[in-house]
């Protein structure tokens, strides 16, 4: 995994739509940006971000990227002419929750079709905390099957439910998690339990979410601005301003530094950040470029706005 990679909800038109075109554009800077890391899901617009990101990749050489999918949800056909509410596509498919053995083979087979791919190089449980008996019990031994016969590679779990996550940690031993959101410049959830477990079984951490969906992506937060993928609540957008303003008194910005301290702790090994265009994908690379000085880390915590300074 590179340190950077590419989250591919925005493939999946989340929220805004993108053409085939633009979602090509997205891939192709992100691979002229060095990221190599690409996260997806067939939640992510029905399988739409799988078609698209496998389309992108056609061509490059696999050896040089890592791709990776989840579980847990299969699609199933519908006769039906609405929209799907979370993603900009017709509602053609129903997302139906199956984590046992035979629908994790389903999925990961499915997955692979619209990959075009052969092997997933990461395969996660999706999002399981409201079933984490099922993950944990039945999703997990058949990704541990599907590694053994060298379908998958590394296999964990995704979700932004920071309990679920330490007690998979604890009882799996995953190769891999996803921690969406949780550990951000605006709040650090993981940092008590789930990360030191992380570290304690060796698992690495992909940190997702870590604008906590656009709150921390704009220099100057307002009102109007999304916190997971809601309207931010006022105290939010105040606590986001406050430290941008000490981002801006140490010559830096709240993404960049938002991004910088994502990356910080020893367990997380990559950093997943989504764009809905090219210029996107470009600034957030330039942004993971470019470090803030580590005066605005201690400036920080001294100002009761962050719990602890990055590693």
């Amino acid at each position: 995994m590179t340190s950077l990679g590419l989250g591919c909800a925005q493939l999946g038109n989340l929220h805004i739509e993108v053409t085939d075109e633009d979602a090509t554009a997205i891939v192709d800077a992100a691979w002229a940006a060095g990221v190599r890391f690409f996260d997806t899901a067939p939640h992510y617009g029905l399988g739409l971000s799988e078609r698209r990101l496998g389309a992108a990749l056609a061509g490059r050489p696999r050896g040089e990227c890592t791709v990776s999918s989840k579980v847990g949800r299969v699609l199933e056909p519908v006769d039906g002419s609405g929209r799907d509410t979370d993603f900009l596509v017709p509602a053609t498919h129903e997302r139906v929750w199956d984590f046992s053995r035979a629908g994790v083979r389903r999925s990961v087979e499915e997955s692979l079709a619209r990959l075009n791919l052969d092997r997933l190089d990461v395969a996660l449980i999706h999002d399981a905390q409201h079933r984490a008996d099922e993950a944990i019990g039945e999703a997990f031994p058949a990704l541990v099957e599907l590694r053994a016969e060298g379908v998958v590679g590394a296999i964990g779990t995704g979700s932004a439910d920071v309990p679920y996550l330490t007690r998979f940690v604890r009882e799996c031993e995953p190769d891999t998690v996803l921690v969406a959101g949780r550990y951000t410049l605006l709040e650090q959830p993981a940092l008590a339990e789930l990360l030191p477990a992380c570290e304690a079984a060796g698992t690495s951490v992909v940190n997702g979410g870590v604008f906590n969906s656009g709150l921390l992506a704009h220099e100057r937060p307002h009102t109007g601005l999304t916190y997971d993928y809601r309207a931010a609540a006022p105290d939010l957008v105040e606590r986001a301003a406050a430290i941008a303003d000490v981002c801006a008194r140490h010559g830096t910005t709240l993404p960049a530094a938002a991004i910088a301290f994502a990356a910080g702790h020893p367990a997380v090994s990559t950093v997943l950040v989504g764009a809905d265009s090219a210029d996107q994908v470009r600034r957030n690379a330039e942004l993971f470029a470019s470090a803030p000085p580590p005066s605005v880390w201690s400036a920080l915590v001294e100002a009761g706005l962050i719990a602890t300074v990055p590693a």
